[in-house]
Parts: structure tokens; C-alpha cells; sequence
């Protein structure tokens, strides 16, 4: 599924346009991204959690030529499912 069925499918169990919906999932991918970028976790009670894992500077491999490169230390979203989620698909 991509972005536009995604928001297709929402506005129709929302009951929205698909212009609403796609203004509103613009607006919590934004809203999740400023949170973030603020330094801020966020956790959604029977969804998941949404933060920014710092990861160290580190040595790698080129696959193509075998030669040893740095890796600059990054920061990268990540997201972690609940538990209550997870549930739904396990029984």
C-alpha cells in the first residue's frame, strides 16, 4: 500500500475527503518529525512509541572495493510497536 491508497483507505473509514485526510496524516507526519527533532518520545497507548536513537561513529566495508570507511555518528528515527498491537495479529 502506498501513501495515496493509505490516505484513500483512511478517509474512508474516517469519513473524510481524501483532501482531510491527506492534509491530516501531512499534518501528523509533521507533527511527529517536530517532536522528534525536539528531542521528544512519543508514545501512543496501544500503538507504539516514535524516537530518535543516536547511533556511534563506526568503521565499515565498501562492498565494491573492499576497502575499509568511517561512518559518521547519525541520529535515526525508529518506531517500536506495543504490545497491545502486536496482540491484534498473535491472538
Amino acid at each position: 500500500m502506498n501513501k495515496q491508497q493509505f490516505i484513500k483507505a483512511f478517509a474512508d473509514k474516517a469519513g473524510f475527503t481524501q483532501k482531510d485526510a491527506g492534509i491530516a496524516f501531512d499534518a501528523m507526519a509533521a507533527t511527529i518529525v517536530d517532536a522528534l527533532k525536539a528531542g521528544d518520545k512519543i508514545q501512543i497507548a496501544g500503538f507504539g512509541t516514535f524516537e530518535l536513537k543516536s547511533k556511534a561513529a563506526r568503521e565499515g566495508i565498501n562492498p565494491l572495493t573492499k576497502q575499509k570507511v568511517k561512518i559518521k555518528a547519525c541520529k535515526v528515527p525508529s518506531f517500536k510497536f506495543g504490545n497491545s498491537f502486536k496482540d491484534i495479529f498473535n491472538g
